[in-house]
């Protein structure tokens, strides 16, 4: 049976460009990274584990002729790590031109940040909205330039909810995993109007169903309904392809939510403006961070 999943391409280079990527190590991340290295982009591969980011940079490096890649260290589920890492950033790069926020954990057991954030909430959502926020000033500076936010199709099943945002009361990981992602979307919904005036444009983006390590939380059943029904799932590289679509196509609307390289409609919650203020400002409470 053929791979239902259409294929989409651009001859744009990046020369001059500096990228970062979260979690850029494998899968998606992987995929992108590479991508924008053969564009000619100075790529920053930001990974919780140096190990393994050593060995995507090297296979970057031996696919992709001239590739400048390099590997910086970033916990996104503790918040010194992400100072460090910005700080970092400032000390040694001039421009920032694409935040690609890709990172994340997925239907994993319960467990808690450094900060004592639920990890598929404190990472997926806070850890890259506390590190867009430290940013902000060099992507500024290097307008125009992109943060792409990578959410789910699997928002369309969440809610925020704030009467208990950390799962203390209870847990179940699939209902953590979809706030979350609606989070993303919230986030991105958010800061597109602010970011705007700066030069910087904003975009949520679905992957669709990829086949990566991200699926490792999965129980045997579900295990098996990805095995069994592989065709309709995305390679890593195919995952990337609406990413990479936001990052390179010209004069895209900013604060949009794209599926399959194309615009596509976002769940009510979604849509909800006083939800996605009241989580932005929760957000700002949470990090104890000060973002108008």
């Amino acid at each position: 049976m053929q791979n239902m999943i259409n294929f989409w391409s651009s001859d744009i280079r990046l020369d001059g460009k500096t990228a970062i990527v979260t979690g850029a190590n494998t899968g998606i991340g992987k995929e992108t990274a590479k991508d924008l290295a053969m564009r000619g982009a100075r790529v920053i591969l930001a990974c919780r584990d140096l190990l393994k980011a050593e060995q995507a940079a090297g296979d970057i490096s031996r696919d992709v002729e001239n590739a400048n890649v390099v590997v910086r260290k970033l916990d996104l589920a503790d918040t010194r790590s992400i100072c460090d890492f910005a700080e970092l950033i400032y000390n040694t790069e001039k421009s920032l031109h694409l935040l690609i926020n890709n990172a994340g954990v997925a239907m994993c057991p319960y467990s808690t940040t450094a900060d004592g954030f639920e990890t598929q909430f404190g990472v997926n959502h806070l850890g890259h909205f506390f590190l867009t926020f430290l940013l902000m000033d060099l992507l500024k500076h290097s307008a125009p330039s992109r943060v792409i936010n990578v959410s789910s199709l699997a928002h369309h099943m969440g809610k925020i909810h704030f009467e208990d945002l950390n799962s203390e009361k209870s847990y179940h990981p699939v209902k953590a995993y979809v706030q979350s992602k609606l989070a993303n979307i919230l986030f991105t919904r958010e800061l597109a109007p602010r970011a705007e005036e700066m030069g910087v444009s904003v975009y949520a983006v679905d992957p669709g169903l990829v086949k990566t390590d991200i699926i490792r939380h999965l129980n045997k059943s579900l295990q098996f309904f990805v095995k069994t029904f592989g065709f309709l799932i995305k390679t890593a590289e195919e995952g990337a392809y609406t990413t990479l679509y936001c990052t390179l196509t010209p004069d895209l609307p900013t604060g949009a939510y794209y599926s399959n390289c194309a615009m596509a409609p976002y769940s009510r919650a979604a849509n909800d403006d006083n939800t996605a203020s009241r989580l932005w400002a929760v957000g700002c409470h949470l990090l104890g961070i000060h973002w108008k």
